[in-house]
């Protein structure tokens, strides 16, 4: 068997290569550039390289469908005419599976709880959301139509250590942690009840995997690929406290107080989008036909990030 990971050096692919080649499947690896994936594992030795770029490479989607595999991973596609295009040059190849990563922004704003994966009434909040939305129905009416073997994977908040991990401000600035870790108090939007869906690197790389391997299953399927656990903002602020040995000092503002408070309208745009949305995740489709079972908790790949944070020198401790 064949595996093909598109963009496989990222932070899903640095774990996703490495379960393909320790299974027994050749596997491929296309990067635009020559990046290397966030830990090294000795299976990735075994691994084969392939440089190609999606949006410098007009024949990308051809060059793709040439390697002839039976399992593509599309990890990097973010425009539904781009899966369209792969879609059309992978059917007269011998592939068995199209793994498309699409995002937990598809589903927009909670309604009903838990959020249910097979909805296609969600409502995206943003432009990125509505594309990646627009190309699962892209690809559920391809498999309905034509029998083209695509599954849908939506991962929540990625993290783990190597890179930017979503903060108790629900946006990407170290700012507050570093507030934290010097005892002083930070301030959150409303009542900090709005929430989080932190999820290790490693469990949504075993999501796409365990959805490989379980193909007949996954076939046309929509999955969420979650710990099962959401944080909310203020249990993430004292989870914080509690990691650096501080006393919490937490306060709270209305949202427009808070923006002022924050002073930077990018930031705080990031914080809508995701606290807008909150929400939280089932894993029961998940577990019941895929077998999927996260290694870690949302509270142990946070704290991973922001060791990675300190040991990089991102956040200083006195």
């Amino acid at each position: 068997m064949k595996a093909v990971v598109i963009g496989g050096t990222g932070h899903i692919g640095t774990y996703l290569v490495p379960m393909f080649v320790n299974a027994g499947f050749e596997t491929i690896c296309i990067t635009r550039g020559k990046s290397e994936p966030y830990e090294h594992d000795p299976a990735w030795e075994r691994a084969e390289r392939l440089v190609l770029d999606r949006n410098a490479d007009p024949d990308f989607a051809a060059k793709v469908a040439a390697l002839d595999a039976d399992v593509v991973v599309d990890l990097v596609a973010f425009e539904p005419a781009e899966v369209e295009a792969m879609a059309a040059a992978l059917s007269g190849t011998r592939l068995s599976h199209y793994l498309y990563c699409s995002s937990c922004w598809a589903h927009g704003r909670a309604e009903v709880l838990p959020l249910d994966p097979d909805s296609m009434l969600k409502e995206p909040l943003c432009d990125y959301g509505r594309k990646k939305f627009e190309t699962e129905r892209l690809l559920k009416d391809l498999f309905l139509q034509k029998g083209f073997p695509a599954t849908v994977i939506m991962p929540g908040q990625i993290s783990g250590p190597g890179w930017t991990v979503m903060n108790p401000w629900a946006n990407k600035t170290v700012r507050p942690f570093q507030l934290i870790a010097d005892g002083e108090e930070i301030l959150l939007p409303n009542f900090g009840m709005e929430t989080l869906h932190h999820v290790h690197g490693y469990d949504v790389a075993q999501c796409f995997f365990k959805a490989a391997t379980h193909r007949a299953s996954a076939l046309g399927e929509s999955f969420d690929a979650v710990s099962g656990q959401s944080i909310t903002l203020y249990g993430y602020a004292k989870l914080m406290y509690r990691f650096f040995g501080k006393e919490p000092q937490i306060g709270f503002l209305p949202w427009p107080e808070w923006c002022d408070y924050v002073g930077d309208p990018a930031e705080c745009e990031d914080t809508y989008l995701h606290i807008a949305r909150s929400g939280f995740f089932s894993l029961e489709k998940e577990r019941r036909l895929l077998e999927y079972e996260p290694r870690y908790s949302n509270v142990d790949a946070i704290e991973a990030a922001v060791r990675s944070y300190v040991e990089r020198g991102l956040v200083s401790v006195r």
